[in-house]
C-alpha cells in the first residue's frame, strides 16, 4: 500500500472511528441495494425471461466480440499514449526553452480538451477536412492524445522525484545527458511510476466506452444493441457494467501487486498522484530521494 503522505498513521481511536464509518457505510449500501432490488421486483425487472438471454451462446459470443474490440482499442491507445507521454515528458524536461514551452503547450492543451469533444473531432472533424482515417485509429488517436498528456505529467513527476544526485553521478562517470537519462534516471523512475501509470491505463480502458457515441462496436455499443433487440436494456447494461468493473478490478490488482513488488525489492517509496487531469500533483513516498 502507498505510505501516507499528507497525514500520520491512524491511532487506535482513529482506526475505531474508521471501522465504525465503514460498517455504517456498508449497512447503508446494503439497504440501498435492498431498496433497488425491491423496486426491480415490483417493476418485474427480475423476471427470468429478461435475464435468460444473457446466458444464450449467441449473445455471449456477440458481447464477447465487443469486449475483444474494447481490449484491442484500449491496447492500441495504451501503446500510443505511453510513447507520446514519454516524448512529451522528455520535452518538458529538455534544456532548451523553446522545446520545453512547446511540449508544455501540447500537454496543457490536450489535458484541458474534453475527451468526448476530442473524440468527435478526430472522427467527424477530420473527415470534414478530407482526412478519412479508419474509425479504429481515429478513436485510438484521440484516446492517446488525451491520456498521453496526462501520462506525460506522471512521467515528469516520477523523474523529478529522484534525487538530483543521480543525474550528477551519471555526469561524473562520463555519461552524456541522454545516456544518464536512459541508463540511470529512467530505470529508477519507471519503478516508482508503475502504479500511477497502471492506474491511468485503467482510466483509459474506461474511456473506451465513449466510442459508443461514434458507432464503434465495442462492448457498450454491442450491449446497447443486444438490449434493444431482446428488450432487456437494463439487464444487459448491468451485465456490461459488471464486466467493466471486473476488468478494471483486475488491472487495479495488477497495479497494487507491481507497487508492493517494487517496494519490497528496492525499498523505494511509491509515486502517489492526486487530483484530476486539471490539477495533477505528484509526491514521492518515504525514501523518495533514495536510488
Amino acid at each position: 500500500m502507498t505510505a501516507p503522505l499528507l497525514s500520520d498513521a491512524l491511532g487506535p481511536r482513529g482506526r475505531r472511528r474508521t471501522l465504525v464509518a465503514s460498517v455504517v457505510a456498508g449497512v447503508g449500501v446494503a439497504a440501498l441495494l435492498a431498496v433497488v432490488l425491491r423496486r426491480f421486483q415490483a417493476e418485474g425487472e427480475l423476471a427470468g425471461e429478461l435475464w435468460s438471454p444473457l446466458l444464450d451462446a449467441g449473445t455471449l459470443r456477440y458481447l464477447g466480440a465487443g469486449l475483444l474490440n474494447t481490449l484491442k482499442l484500449a491496447a492500441a491507445a495504451m501503446v500510443l499514449a505511453l510513447a507520446l507521454g514519454g516524448v512529451l515528458a522528455l520535452g518538458r524536461l529538455a534544456k532548451g526553452r523553446p522545446l520545453r514551452w512547446l511540449a508544455g503547450v501540447v500537454v496543457e492543451f490536450f489535458r484541458g480538451f474534453p475527451l468526448l469533444l476530442l473524440l468527435l473531432f478526430s472522427v467527424f472533424g477530420l473527415r470534414s477536412l478530407g482526412y478519412d482515417l479508419p474509425l479504429f485509429w481515429s478513436i485510438a488517436g484521440a484516446l492517446a492524445l488525451y491520456n498521453g498528456a496526462v501520462l506525460a505529467e506522471i512521467f515528469r513527476a516520477g523523474i523529478l522525484s529522484l534525487d538530483r544526485g543521480q543525474s550528477e553521478a551519471a555526469q561524473v562517470v562520463g555519461l552524456r545527458d541522454w545516456q544518464g537519462m536512459a541508463y540511470v534516471i529512467l530505470p529508477q523512475a519507471v519503478r516508482r511510476m508503475t502504479p500511477a501509470i497502471v492506474s491511468q491505463l485503467v482510466t483509459l480502458l474506461k474511456d473506451t466506452s465513449l466510442a459508443y457515441f461514434v458507432q464503434y462496436t465495442e462492448l457498450l455499443r454491442r450491449g446497447q444493441l443486444t438490449g434493444g433487440f431482446d428488450r432487456n436494456l437494463l439487464q444487459v447494461s448491468i451485465a456490461v457494467a459488471l464486466v467493466y468493473i471486473l476488468v478494471n478490478f483486475l488491472l487495479g490488482r495488477l497495479a497494487r501487486r507491481l507497487e508492493v513488488r517494487q517496494r519490497r525489492r528496492l525499498g523505494a517509496g511509491a509515486l502517489t498522484v492526486t487530483g484530476g487531469p486539471e490539477d495533477l500533483v505528484a509526491a514521492g513516498g518515504p525514501g523518495a530521494g533514495a536510488p
